[in-house]
């Protein structure tokens, strides 16, 4: 488990771009310890919310400006916060004062604080919302993001775009396709593809099947077409450094576990990792106090290292939730 004492050669010469959250401030330490693996670092702190008729930005209470100070001072790295969009998407998208005052508050703490873009979050919640079915709805929400990208790149700032795997082959009318794919391209600065969490506690399995996430980027881009480079360049391929424990009797149950817990499974119950050829993940089986049996999936190198092989396959980059939760000989890989 011991990491390369080489910490700053980028072994993966792609995008990466990595989140961090502030209930996990071990993302902190990595993003510093770590720098120059990465392009972007994406610190998960601000909501554009709804009060009243009136929009409020919530989150600056988490900004680090000393952190930021010292990421930039030990390398060229970004740093484009996270901003999830809970307004109401049918206020938001309609009314054309609304968007615009939602893109200058997010321009304007952008300027204020120094930061070099965002990272933004909203399709999950308009289709949460119900707004996609929607043709005109949905036409207005391309629309909200090619006028945010616009107004963000006048302002010399980036934006890169979350966007959600289909489940299946067959595109829901709420998922984000090719077609979508295509009409922002020229318009954002990338996209964070979120191929991750494939199994639940109700459907315990890998978490992101690596026949999964090929057949996603099948999905999402036509490998024949001219534009497929182009677009694929921008994606961030989703990889994840936490794991689940699933219970697998007694009843279903479980969830994310991360790289400490991980390691307290190993040394209690010193249990044989096993290969699963099928998603390419490695997982291991033990039983509790109760005797319920649980199965683990956890990342491993030769799991991640198949990702990213996949990842340059197409020309894209990766981004990573959450380097808090992974072990810190991970970052050797990329």
């Amino acid at each position: 488990m011991r990491t390369s004492k080489n910490s700053s050669q980028r072994n993966f010469d792609n995008p990466v771009l990595a989140y961090i959250t502030p209930w996990n401030s071990k993302g902190y330490d990595m993003a510093k310890k770590f720098n120059n693996k990465f392009t972007h670092l994406s610190p998960v702190w601000y909501e554009l919310q709804s009060q009243g008729t009136n929009l409020v930005l919530e989150g600056r209470h988490n900004s680090d400006k000393g952190w930021i100070a010292e990421i930039r001072s030990r390398g060229n790295v970004l740093v484009l916060p996270r901003v999830v969009l809970e307004a109401i998407p049918v206020d938001l998208l309609k009314k054309k004062k609304q968007a615009t005052k939602a893109i200058n508050i997010i321009v304007a703490e952008c300027k204020e604080m120094e930061y070099d873009g965002i990272v933004l979050e909203s399709w999950s919640r308009w289709a949460a919302y119900g707004v996609l079915h929607d043709p005109d709805m949905r036409n207005m929400a391309l629309q909200f993001i090619k006028q945010l990208g616009q107004a963000m790149h006048a302002a010399n700032l980036q934006v890169v775009y979350v966007i959600g795997p289909p489940r299946s082959d067959k595109l829901e009318e709420h998922d984000f396709g090719p077609d979508d794919l295509k009409s922002l391209g020229n318009h954002v600065d990338g996209f964070s593809l979120m191929t991750y969490d494939f199994s639940g506690p109700q459907n315990p399995g890998p978490n992101a099947p690596l026949k999964w996430i090929h057949s996603t980027l099948s999905l999402l881009l036509d490998a024949n077409a001219a534009h497929h480079r182009k677009l694929a360049k921008k994606l961030f391929i989703g990889i994840n450094f936490y794991g689940n424990d699933f219970v697998v009797s007694g009843g279903l149950g479980g969830g994310p576990i991360l790289g400490t817990e991980y390691l307290s499974l190993l040394e209690k119950h010193g249990p044989q990792l096993q290969w699963e050829r099928n998603s390419a993940e490695h997982y291991f089986v033990y039983g509790d106090e109760q005797d319920t049996k649980h199965v683990v999936f956890y990342p491993s190198l030769m799991s991640m290292s198949m990702r990213l092989e996949e990842a340059l396959s197409w020309g894209a980059g990766i981004s990573i939730w959450e380097i808090g939760q992974g072990l810190e000989y991970f970052f050797d890989i990329l």
